[in-house]
């Protein structure tokens, strides 16, 4: 997720755009595909979507493949092998089945240093559907880069979609796309349409402009402390030939379709982002697709933010001090993935 700093935390905050994060395709082999439209109806006119992929307990850690190169966003931080990570109990799953993913808040760690985290990506790819995501808790806190994002092969060529995604205890989530020439959201968008706000328009990601397009929530239940006080929740989005939706629900609030896993969109009201086909091919912009998972530390995003966030000292010094990372934890109750 690369990106260009052009608002700090005192007011909107810069979208994230690292194209290093997306260096994975030479790890996995993939296959030329595209989105599918979900258009398949049952006999209500209701969309009718199958459970495919449950991801839930240990199958993040057996499922899902462990990152353990250089953080590709330039991170403090040593992406563990899946060894590592469950030996160092920075991913174990708990007694009660929810899957945990730590940075280490243990270690001494000299200032500038570096610390010990996991960043996982799905076995398989994806070119379109509907993916719930359930946390109980999400990672936050000073120096803190956590993100839940899916990307293609060869960035920005095969896309990005940042489902949750932030730094050190902001507010509210953002959400981001990034993608190769040709893709906004268009001057004619219906801000209507979507619950957040607008941060900026234009998709495509280079060198001199890696923001993307996205959204700025609103609402403080989406991010960080206050989502974990609500025992976490709920994002979902729909990824399809009309465009990318995507919904967030609190825990009080998550529709009972969803719980019964008979998800039914159109009864979800408005998303809290979304990004039309209208001035967009979507089949063209986003293809073979790993989710991912990863808490990184300062870093591309979280370093130049960091003066401006309200924590103390500098984003190295945070580092240091593993107090720091408390909270720095995924704690994962499924990932659902239903296709039409």
């Amino acid at each position: 997720m690369r990106w260009s700093l052009s608002v700090t935390i005192g007011c909107l905050l810069p979208l994230s755009v690292l194209a290093g994060k997306f260096q994975e395709s030479s790890l996995r082999a993939r296959h030329a595909g595209h989105a599918r439209s979900i258009q398949a109806r049952n006999n209500t006119g209701k969309p009718k979507f199958t459970l495919t992929d449950f991801y839930t307990g240990q199958s993040f850690l057996d499922d899902w493949d462990f990152f353990s190169f250089d953080d590709p966003t330039h991170g403090n931080v040593n992406y563990q092998t899946r060894q590592n990570a469950l030996k160092k109990k920075l991913a174990f799953v708990q007694d009660d089945g929810t899957t945990i993913l730590a940075v280490d808040d243990f270690s001494t760690v000299p200032v500038g240093g570096k610390r010990d985290s996991v960043r996982i990506s799905s076995k398989k790819t994806y070119n379109g559907g509907l993916f719930i995501a359930d946390f109980f808790a999400m990672p936050h806190g000073c120096s803190v880069w956590p993100a839940y994002w899916s990307v293609g092969p060869n960035w920005p060529s095969a896309g990005e979609i940042d489902i949750l995604e932030g730094v050190h205890d902001q507010p509210t989530n953002q959400y981001t796309l990034h993608t190769s020439e040709g893709c906004e959201i268009g001057s004619d968008f219906n801000e209507r349409s979507a619950l957040s706000n607008i941060i900026h328009d234009k998709c495509a990601s280079s060198g001199n402009d890696n923001r993307g397009c996205g959204f700025l929530d609103t609402d403080v239940q989406t991010y960080g402390k206050e989502f974990n006080l609500l025992a976490g929740g709920v994002y979902a989005h729909l990824w399809d030939s009309t465009g990318i939706r995507i919904w967030r629900f609190p825990r009080p609030s998550i529709p009972a379709d969803i719980k019964a896993k008979k998800p039914d969109p159109s009864t979800w009201g408005t998303p809290a982002a979304f990004f039309p086909s209208t001035n967009c091919d979507i089949a063209s912009h986003f293809f073979e697709h790993t989710l991912v998972l990863d808490t990184t530390i300062c870093g591309d995003f979280a370093g130049p933010t960091y003066a401006g966030s309200g924590c103390p000292g500098t984003c190295d010094q945070a580092v240091a001090n593993n107090v720091n990372f408390k909270f720095a934890k995924w704690k994962l109750n499924y990932i659902a993935v239903y296709d039409p």
